[in-house]
């Protein structure tokens, strides 16, 4: 297939673009922090804020995979000015998207005891069962609500795009596909999320634990995350459908430092602080602390529709530490 990847040198578009070249003609729109060469691709540099760059790519292209649109206008501007032909729009959204604060009924009824129960992050219950009564599914309503900060700009332009995605495909007869990760994690991830906490335990051999923190996430191994783009490429059951993608295990801070343990071949030492301390330090705490900030989903639509397999928490985190310890301790030695 002839790819249009848009964005593809950063993390997730990445390592899509690492895996899929090895099948795939594939062409890169980005601005060109990072060289696409090495993984045997084209490249085209420049802003896709300037229509010119889309104006250029007068080829036909079986699938755009957009990776960067954040605010409104962004899709809009690609398919109002590209000459070529495209066969279908793959929008890479974020579960941010839904409503905060719904619990879906799902079996459960939506009672006062059974919220209780699915937010309580001490639950016995298991997290594929959790999900499963109280995760936020495809049909759950979208926010509406603007919130400040960067981090609600994010959620509005998320939330704009996907609306924007299929009001512009639907006029132009292109099918479209949203995916929506959850908090992606593992191998080129330098954002302040688990590589932090990996380089501290590699250099410094500490790790700093949070012990007031009950919030639960759920992650979504990288190369997870590109395998499902893959299996919605020229798929006629993805089109007009969005996907969340997220593993199948509830994890909490203390679960996460438990797989950080068990993967460090290192000695570590752990350093017990509160929430507040660890804010005082400049120590990120990149995850939802409280049960308040607490939103699950459920990936069941992905596993039935698409046939995505999730990688195991515990062996994700692992390979992620190798991975890191191997570029953390080079640094060291330099």
């Amino acid at each position: 297939m002839k790819l249009l990847v848009i964005g593809g040198s950063y993390f997730f578009g990445r390592v899509f673009v690492m895996q899929a070249s090895k099948e795939h003609d594939i062409t890169v729109v980005n601005r060109g922090t990072y060289s696409m060469a090495a993984l045997g691709v084209k490249q085209i540099t420049g802003d896709r804020r300037d229509e010119g760059i889309w104006q250029s790519c007068k080829e036909d292209y079986d699938v755009i995979i957009d990776f960067c649109a954040y605010e409104k206008g962004d899709i809009a501007r690609v398919l109002r000015n590209m000459p070529g032909n495209v066969q279908q729009y793959i929008f890479i959204s974020t579960v941010d998207v839904y409503e905060r604060g719904i619990i879906h009924p799902g079996s459960i009824g939506g009672s006062s005891e059974a919220i209780e129960y699915i937010m309580n992050a001490d639950s016995a219950a298991s997290g594929a069962q959790r999900i499963k009564e109280g995760g936020k599914d495809e049909t759950t309503p979208l926010e509406t609500r603007l919130f400040s900060g960067e981090a609600g700009s994010y959620i509005a332009g998320k939330v704009a795009l996907e609306r924007e995605v299929q009001e512009e495909c639907g006029r132009r007869g292109i099918p479209c596909t949203v995916l929506r990760p959850a908090i992606l994690y593992g191998p080129y991830n330098y954002a302040p999320r688990e590589a932090l906490y990996i380089q501290m335990m590699v250099q410094n051999h500490v790790l700093p634990h949070i012990t007031n923190a009950p919030g639960a996430f759920q992650f979504l191994y990288i190369k997870d995350a590109a395998e499902a783009v893959i299996r919605c490429l020229m798929n006629e059951t993805a089109y007009g459908q969005a996907y969340n993608l997220c593993q199948d295990k509830v994890v909490t801070y203390e679960i996460f430092y438990e797989e950080l343990r068990k993967a460090a071949d290192v000695e570590v030492n752990e350093m017990p602080m509160t929430v507040e301390e660890a804010q005082n330090q400049g120590i990120p705490l990149p995850f939802p602390v409280t049960e308040e900030e607490t939103e699950l989903c459920s990936n069941e639509k992905g596993k039935k529709e698409l046939g995505i397999n999730y990688t195991d928490f515990a062996e994700g985190m692992a390979k992620t530490y190798r991975a890191f310890k191997g570029v953390y301790s080079t640094k060291l030695a330099q």
